[in-house]
């Protein structure tokens, strides 16, 4: 959220006058390769969209042709950061009073915009139609508001993780954001406006209004007005925060004189709405009038819910609109209605974007041409506001501060993002193995972890990019904008759906992207993987000269210690730095004994004695030792054995992560002196995949298309995930149809502590679903 500040007041007669800054850095972002624009105009904020094109640095790695003596050194490949131009979708939320400031500000900047038509949408995109088209001099093109609403909804569904919570009161957790449902479809989707609409969606391009209502925000801010002389929609809201329904309704006890049992009445129930006003002799506080007016208002729209739900067997019933508006007293008493008519059996589910729903819509209706709904598109942290907390008792003015902007960024994904086709169930699937919103201990250690490790990576930023002097200053940038980001998220851990490790390190990444730190840790896996090539020959040579079975506890081994060479672990990093001598041989001491932390390996062991696996699914970690002398001589032993394998390695950069385009070389490489790597190859047996992912962290339900087909095509029956972030922080009770591994090596020790452990200790899960018939009796 961003706050606007004056300019000139000589144009303002009043204190909070119009006329303000709007850093383009910081709201209107990118404003000057805008292609598209759209506008939704509600009763008191505008929403405008727009499609912008984004220059970033990339980097890339390119082969060296040995052989061609191309290369004066023995680095085996090189490194290059180029310029590269993806797609961006910005959302901004303001109030109507600084609409005509805005799009001034908007003509002012535009400079490479071809569009000739605004996209409008809402109550008000007719009484500012000429104001727009006199302003940016584009012809103003109205769309249907229950479409953009309902195409908007669609999207977000689809693209957003966590998109969608439940709101509880008076849980540790207020928020509960729930799991993205593969197919959103169907939903009922209750619109509180003015009025009420009930809308069912069956697909992206069928639904019918099956319903409504004439009682709905309006009534409760019209009548609220009439009882209480308050004007304002969110002082009235907060005035039912402070006060006491009971003083004005007539509860079942009242007629009763306690509950009424023989109908399942509780005493403390509604029985009459201001009930008590009609009898009692008294004046009632503005406060208890306007609570009883949001509980008679809400009740009546929870009901109306319901049934329509119940008649169309649908358990999926979003609620937005201005009435809602993220405001927690009246998401409580919608919650409370519709728990109380259903019996639990339908939840009231909020969205965390809800008010950008129409400009959404509006904005892919004018893009239709351009199919946005082919590509996959992910929310941009870095650019983000987030769902701030607008809860009267913590900040009354949030509401009411003039000049303050929220927006919302999605980057459009080159790859098209699907499930894992081996989940065993993707509806109930989370890829993260704690939610930092519910467990405060553990959201308290990992904020300060990482805001602990901020100066490390800056140091790491401008260390990456020798050459560039401005590189300090971007860093220093970096730096203020990601501690911010932290500070947010303790005051408001919701803000960006779940708060996890996954969210925390990715809201990293963005930031880093968003300065020009596209891979910081680029030449220090450049440097460790041409070290490890060096010794891969000897590691192999000597594992095959091992038994069969001690060959195999070896394997497993050196997953294991390559592991450990890990620069996101500070206890890892620290001895990197302070040891440039630190090698595999010392990783292994490392490693506790067996029996491990937790340990299948015997499991594991006995399941190597039986048929060999179809195709395995190597979901690799980090560059350097890991990959080249744990992974590598394990997926050799897989070939030999028989076993297809596809390795899948990050699209894009993350820590020392190795990248898709840096595995595609150093296999070349490795091939070119082990027989058995080269024929997997040339036999098509040894497939190298992009993930889809640019995180240290793995999120199962949004991976390359590619590698979907993929699985599906050559019958994976393994699937194994390495590393911490991978196989601890998410996945590590990931249910999967076939068999599956999990090998890390746990490198925090408050992570370990609290798992059973210490630091360097093992886990290796060998997991077999149930139901499926074991290749021998020891794994059954």
């Amino acid at each position: 959220m961003a706050e606007c500040v004056r300019l000139d007041s000589s144009t303002s007669t009043h204190t909070m006058d119009k006329s303000i800054t709007l850093p383009p850095d910081e709201i209107f972002r990118n404003l000057e390769n805008a292609k598209r624009f759209a506008i939704d105009i509600g009763g008191s904020l505008t929403k405008l969209a727009y499609y912008s094109t984004v220059q970033h640095k990339v980097a890339k790695v390119r082969s060296f042709d040995h052989s061609a003596k191309e290369a004066s050194s023995d680095k085996l490949y090189e490194i290059s950061v180029q310029e590269e131009v993806t797609a961006r979708l910005h959302f901004i939320k303001f109030e109507n009073a600084y609409i005509e400031t805005c799009l001034d500000f908007i003509r002012d900047h535009l400079v490479n915009t071809e569009t000739k038509v605004i996209k409008a949408t809402g109550g008000g995109a007719h009484k500012f139609k000429e104001l727009i088209e006199r302003k940016l001099g584009l012809k103003v093109d109205k769309e249907d508001e229950m479409t953009c609403l309902i195409k908007g909804c669609n999207f977000v569904l689809r693209n957003i993780p966590h998109e969608a919570f439940v709101y509880a009161k008076h849980a540790d957790s207020e928020f509960r954001f729930q799991t993205t449902q593969p197919d959103i479809f169907p939903y009922l989707l209750v619109n509180i406006g003015s009025g009420v609409s009930i809308v069912k969606v069956e697909s992206e391009d069928k639904f019918e209004r099956i319903g409504g209502s004439s009682i709905g925000g309006g009534t409760f801010w019209g009548l609220g007005a009439l009882l209480t002389k308050t004007k304002r929609f969110d002082e009235l809201l907060q005035l039912a925060s402070k006060g006491q329904h009971t003083s004005v309704d007539m509860l079942v006890k009242d007629i009763y004189g306690g509950s009424y049992g023989s109908l399942g009445l509780t005493g403390d129930l509604i029985a009459s709405s201001f009930g008590k006003s009609a009898t009692a002799n008294k004046e009632f506080s503005q406060e208890d009038m306007a609570k009883s007016l949001l509980h008679m208002i809400s009740n009546d729209i929870g009901q109306l819910a319901c049934l329509y739900a119940k008649l169309h067997n649908l358990s999926r019933v979003y609620f937005g609109g201005f009435f809602i508006r993220g405001h927690p007293v009246t998401m409580h008493t919608i919650t409370y209605s519709i728990n109380f008519f259903t019996k639990g059996e339908v939840q009231a589910l909020f969205l965390r974007h809800e008010g950008y729903l129409g400009a959404i819509g509006a904005f892919l209706k004018g893009a239709e041409e351009d199919n946005p709904n082919q590509y996959s598109w992910g929310e941009n942290y870095a650019g983000s506001s987030g769902l701030m907390s607008v809860s009267p008792e913590m900040n009354p003015m949030q509401r009411a501060r003039s000049g303050t902007f929220d927006m919302l960024e999605m980057d459009r994904l080159e790859r098209k993002l699907v499930n894992l086709p081996l989940l065993q169930d993707p509806s109930s699937y989370i890829p993260d193995t704690v939610d930092l919103i519910e467990d405060a201990l553990a959201r308290e250690y990992w904020l300060y972890c990482f805001e602990d490790a901020l100066d490390g990576v800056v140091k790491r930023a401008v260390a990456s990019q020798p050459d560039m002097p401005e590189a300090a200053e971007r860093a220093e940038k970096f730096r203020q904008k990601y501690r911010h980001k932290l500070q947010t998220l303790r005051q408001q851990p919701f803000a960006y759906g779940s708060l996890t490790v996954r969210s925390l390190l990715d809201t990293r990444e963005h930031c880093l992207n968003e300065f020009n730190f596209p891979d910081p840790y680029s030449k220090i896996k450049q440097k460790e993987n041409d070290m490890a090539l060096k010794y891969y020959q000897k590691a192999v040579k000597s594992l095959d000269e091992l038994s069969w079975e001690e060959r195999q506890f070896a394997l497993v081994r050196g997953v294991l210690a390559g592991n450990v060479f890990d620069w996101g672990a500070k206890a890892v990093s620290d001895v990197l730095e302070s040891d440039p001598e630190f090698g595999f041989a010392q990783a292994k001491q490392q490693l506790e004994e067996r029996p491990w932390l937790i340990d299948s390996f015997d499991r594991w062991f006995e399941r190597l004695k039986g048929p060999p696996h179809r195709c395995a699914l190597f979901f690799v970690d980090n560059s350097g030792v890991d990959i080249i002398l744990g992974v590598m001589p394990f997926v050799r032993e897989l070939l030999s054995r028989g076993t297809e394998v596809v390795l899948a390695s990050n699209s894009g950069p993350a820590l020392n992560d190795v990248t898709n385009g840096e595995l595609q070389i150093l296999t070349e490489r490795i091939a070119a002196m082990d027989p058995v790597i080269q024929a997997g190859l040339s036999e098509d047996r040894l497939t190298l995949v992009q993930s889809g992912s640019s995180s240290p962290c793995l999120d199962l339900s949004r991976l390359d298309k590619v590698l979907a087909n993929v699985v599906r095509e050559r019958k994976t029956d393994l699937v194994i995930i390495e590393g911490m972030g991978r196989a601890i922080h998410t996945n590590y009770y990931a249910m999967l149809s076939c068999e599956s591994l999990k090998m890390a090596v746990i490198k925090n020790s408050w992570l370990a502590d609290r798992l059973g452990g210490k630091l360097f200790s093992v886990v290796f899960k060998y997991e077999v679903p149930d139901g499926q018939p074991s290749q021998d009796s020891a794994a059954s």
